[in-house]
């Protein structure tokens, strides 16, 4: 009995250790009260770049874009069928940049599974 207890704490331990690893490695994305956001590597231009690609991979008509902060910043606006989405890109450290999807279907409801996919295939292109 003792042998088998071992033996299945031996399997059990280290396979909840790669899930966790795992979860972790993909915890990179976090869904925020109006869609998802995410630190990634690159620059605001670089960044804003990827998310104008996906922007066109997905469907969404760009229908606006600015920069501000003197390109420390990005906003890059877009539709899908009901949804307004919006792509904010600001520089958060020498080599990493926050980037903020949120897809918004009226006034008061968010679609943050859609801007979890945005962002996903932002991060992707990374």
């Amino acid at each position: 009995m003792r042998r088998t207890l071992l033996l299945l704490l031996a399997v059990v331990l280290p396979s909840t250790g790669c899930l966790a690893a795992a979860a972790g490695a993909a915890g990179g994305i976090y869904l925020t009260s109006r869609g998802a956001e995410s630190v990634v590597e690159g620059s605001v231009d670089q960044t804003a770049s990827r998310a104008e690609a996906v922007m066109g991979e997905m469907l969404i008509v760009k229908d606006g874009a600015r920069t501000e902060n003197q390109g420390e910043q990005h906003v890059l606006k877009g539709k899908k069928g009901d949804l307004d989405i919006t792509i904010d890109v600001k520089r958060e450290s020498e080599s990493t940049v926050k980037v903020e999807v949120a897809a918004r279907k009226n006034l008061a409801e968010w679609d943050k599974d859609y801007a979890k996919d945005v962002l996903s295939r932002i991060v992707q292109k990374g």
